[in-house]
């Protein structure tokens, strides 16, 4: 009896080790144990507390710019204000560009006025810049010119081809009324009672409202001057009236 004793202490201990050395390395064998017990939703509140404590990434790039969305009509729907300052600025200034564009175009029912000739215009312009100069018998330049030389000298710079004297010139172009002359005209005059023949001629440089007609010319005395048709003198010794420059010329 006592030598079993011993024995039997030692096999005590030997069990009471084993039980105490036991490691429980997963909650599977926990679970087997009975010293862990596990829920599905003990679960998801565990994942739920994991996800809620995770720290959002911060954005790699810069604050997020605002959509530009147009349409057809070139309409700024959303904007930042810049970009829709911009864009309003583009549309005035199309619609600007527009107006003019339409404002330059021609309008189909105007009909220019028959003075408003412009090789008539031109030659009057040229005819002006021999105002004042002397009077010389069969000059044609600002050296000196007569009546025919002024007329046959501006016309020629428009490649226009008239014959030298006035009683010829007289020939060139259609006769027409007086009171249906207008700018760019030829006057021709008799002041020579003797002959009987043209022997003046004048270019129509203006016609007034009131209908006074104004002429340049070359006298004898003054050179090349204008004088106009209400004159006594030129009411006189005028004989006819000749257009050499016609609308469609």
């Amino acid at each position: 009896m006592k030598k079993l004793l011993p024995l039997s202490l030692f096999f005590l201990m030997m069990v009471s080790f084993t039980t105490s050395a036991q490691i429980v390395t997963s909650k599977k064998e926990a679970q087997k144990k009975g010293i862990y017990s596990y829920s599905e939703k003990e679960n998801s509140t565990d994942n739920a507390v994991a996800v809620a404590t995770e720290k959002p990434s911060k954005p790699t790039q810069g604050p997020a710019q605002p959509v530009i969305t147009t349409t057809n009509n070139d309409n700024v729907a959303e904007a930042a204000p810049e970009v829709q300052q911009d864009a309003v600025t583009e549309k005035k200034e199309k619609k600007k560009k527009k107006r003019v564009t339409e404002s330059q175009r021609p309008d189909p029912d105007y009909i220019p006025a028959p003075y408003e000739n412009y090789l008539a215009m031109q030659i009057v312009n040229n005819a002006m810049e021999f105002e004042g100069v002397n009077y010389r018998s069969g000059g044609t330049t600002k050296d000196g010119m007569d009546c025919s030389g002024m007329v046959y000298t501006t016309f020629n710079i428009f490649d226009i081809s008239l014959p030298r004297s006035s009683y010829e010139m007289a020939k060139a172009g259609r006769k027409i009324d007086l009171s249906d002359v207008r700018k760019g005209d030829l006057l021709f005059f008799d002041n020579n009672p003797r002959r009987k023949r043209i022997n003046h001629v004048g270019l129509v440089t203006e016609v007034t409202e009131d209908g006074e007609i104004k002429f340049i010319h070359a006298t004898l005395q003054l050179g090349v001057v204008v004088s106009s048709m209400s004159e006594t003198y030129y009411d006189k010794t005028f004989v006819q009236a000749n257009r050499v420059i016609e609308d469609d010329f």
